[in-house]
């Protein structure tokens, strides 16, 4: 039974999915670069380590929840890195939004510690994290996610096993790339149904109850129409998954137009200050 879990990273997401842990009695330790974050964990329960190595030996489990490759790299292979504190036989889960490139890096370290890996990045923003309702996307060896499937029911409403090592990883990319270009399309969607003089409301509600009324465009008519763009998931990191799309496609022969497109579009909101906002706050630039 696995039932000491790490989390490491406690921004939006890691945060919720710690306080599901807690909240189902998990024995949980956290790490943070910002140890404020850390706070009201402390206080439901969870040990707070003061570095990611440190955190690593107090669990079984150890799920890295962060921004990109670089701070992937920081907590698991860096000084007072989690994996210079993990046990063999350690499960190790990396569910941030990083790239295929560094996933494989990644395994082969833990492999090499003796570990097992598996790239399980997720659906879902804070709603989900903090409800137990993600939807985790899982690369690597079937056998570590029978192994960690106990804590998967607690964080998520399902599991989709996709293959080898940085399957996870690559339909996450797939995902979010899709998103961001509903979300674009959207927005320029608003700026020429104001500009055609139609009736707002009325234009949504055929947009979203007809055939392009996917659940993104759905998600982001319902920002628009309550005014409400509190930060789930931030505008930086979605430029940054963007991104990361647009170079695994580039490595394997493809163009992504869409993608490219979208993606300057979040860059350019992200230049005019809205890199913390919520990723669909991205209406506000194209839909003036």
């Amino acid at each position: 039974m696995n039932n000491r879990v790490a989390i490491l990273g406690l921004g939006i997401m890691g945060s919720g999915m710690a306080q599901r842990l807690l909240a189902s009695g998990f024995q949980v330790a956290v790490y943070s670069r910002n140890r404020e974050n850390a706070r009201p964990l402390a206080d439901a329960g969870a040990f707070v380590a003061a570095s990611p190595l440190e955190a690593a030996g107090h669990a079984d489990v150890i799920i890295s929840m962060v921004a990109d490759d670089f701070a992937s790299r920081a907590v698991w292979l860096g000084e007072k890195g989690a994996l210079a504190g993990a046990k063999p036989g350690s499960i190790l889960i990396e569910s941030s939004t990083l790239t295929v490139e560094w996933v494989k890096e990644l395994a082969a370290a833990a492999s090499q510690h003796g570990c097992e890996f598996l790239d399980a990045p997720v659906t879902g923003t804070k709603p989900h994290a903090e409800s137990g309702q993600l939807l985790f996307l899982v690369g690597g060896a079937e056998r570590a996610l029978d192994k960690a499937r106990q804590v998967f029911s607690v964080l998520g409403r399902d599991v989709i096993y996709l293959g080898p090592t940085g399957s996870g990883a690559l339909m996450k990319l797939v995902n979010n790339f899709m998103a961001a270009v509903q979300a674009v399309s959207f927005g320029e969607a608003l700026a020429l149904i104001k500009a055609g003089g139609l009736d707002r409301d009325k234009a949504v509600s055929i947009l979203t109850d007809g055939v392009p009324g996917s659940p993104m465009v759905k998600r982001v008519a319902t920002r628009v129409a309550t005014g409400d763009f509190t930060p789930h998931f931030f505008m930086r990191l979605m430029a940054k998954d963007i991104g990361y799309a647009i170079k695994e496609a580039k490595e394997r022969g493809i163009a992504l137009p869409t993608a490219a497109a979208a993606l300057s579009v979040f860059q350019h909101a992200i230049e005019i200050g809205r890199g913390e906002e919520d990723f669909t706050a991205v209406v506000k630039t194209v839909a003036r």
